[in-house]
């Protein structure tokens, strides 16, 4: 089964469509799952992704002269092979990579999660031969809780002390733009405010129909302005200097990774928000039941608690073993 998908460490090789997914390395014919710089790299000669990815790869590594974007439910033909993009619920643009081939489907997921994100469309379970499937959080000690529940505990760390303001550590694409919009849904329409890194990209989410309402940058921005304010800042900027001119902020960061108190402690996070873009572990086994696939192949994460969680519920799996994916600040 599936001996027309080459496994390498650089990537998947397609070899009837004579391209790659998500390669690490600079390719003719590239299909790319999401916007994220371990999935999406500058270089290749062509590129098929949905729009939005391809608008975020711009966005990051200048034109993609060799774009060509892919709608959500569009099927097109590549070489030999039936290629089509289904929602991944990741981030913005995330897509998961249906390939068929002689009555054969394959299912690259990329990086998914299941539970709702205002800033993109849900997860589409594709029933298939072959689950390709990431295991970033895939051990049983993952299990991420309700993401409004924590929402509500930074406002309430908010309002508690009006004297402070939050600062939350938000990877750039996707997570900033969520916990804004997450924000925003809990009825939380004062200004936001924003470190430079994370504004190209919140004007792209609004230029591809994100509203994310009142931002405007922090630096600038006197001490009194910034109290009892929410600051989005990407995880590097937490403990720099440029975080010592906010007026005494509570330090937070969002993340799956904030479960390990240890990870939080690291990093001197004194309000941890256990909010991920990645499926959790009951995410991970319950997709892997509801598409009842042949085989699942597991690339990046905890590759070998969810192989054998696989094969004690007599389902084929094997580790991929690729390089280059990174576990992000999530």
């Amino acid at each position: 089964m599936g001996s027309w998908i080459e496994p390498h460490p650089e990537g998947i090789y397609v070899r009837p469509a004579d391209a790659w997914v998500d390669p690490s390395q600079p390719k003719d014919r590239a299909l790319v799952t999401h916007g994220h710089a371990d999935h999406a790299r500058g270089g290749h000669s062509k590129v098929l992704a949905t729009p939005e990815t391809l608008a975020i790869m711009e966005c990051r590594y200048g034109p993609q002269p060799g774009g060509q974007p892919i709608a959500y439910g569009e099927s097109i033909r590549v070489g030999d092979v039936d290629v089509s993009f289904v929602p991944a619920g990741h981030v913005l643009g995330s897509a998961q990579i249906v390939l068929e081939h002689k009555g054969e489907k394959v299912v690259v997921s990329g990086d998914y999660k299941r539970r709702s994100d205002p800033t993109c469309p849900p997860f589409v379970p594709v029933p298939c031969d072959i689950f390709i499937t990431e295991a970033t959080f895939g051990l049983p000690v993952f299990r991420h809780p309700d993401t409004g529940s924590e929402i509500d505990r930074l406002l309430h760390r908010l309002h508690s002390d009006p004297e402070r303001c939050v600062l939350v550590g938000a990877y750039a694409l996707g997570k900033a733009q969520r916990i804004i919009t997450e924000l925003r849904e809990r009825g939380h329409h004062d200004p936001i405010y924003f470190h430079g890194a994370v504004e190209r990209l919140c004007k792209l989410y609004e230029e591809l129909g994100v509203p994310l309402g009142d931002l405007r940058p922090a630096t600038g921005a006197s001490k009194d302005e910034l109290r009892g304010k929410v600051v989005i800042a990407p995880p590097s900027a937490l403990n720099d200097r440029w975080s010592r001119r906010l007026p005494d902020p509570v330090t937070a960061m969002a993340s799956g990774w904030m479960r390990i108190r240890q990870r939080a402690r690291q990093r001197n996070v004194e309000l941890p928000l256990i909010i991920s873009d990645h499926a959790d572990w009951d995410e991970l086994t319950t997709t892997v039941r509801e598409l009842a696939p042949g085989e699942v192949w597991i690339t990046h994460g905890r590759e070998e608690a969810l192989k054998h969680w696989c094969m004690t519920h007599q389902i084929k799996a094997r580790e991929l073993n690729l390089v280059g994916y990174e576990d992000e600040d999530d």
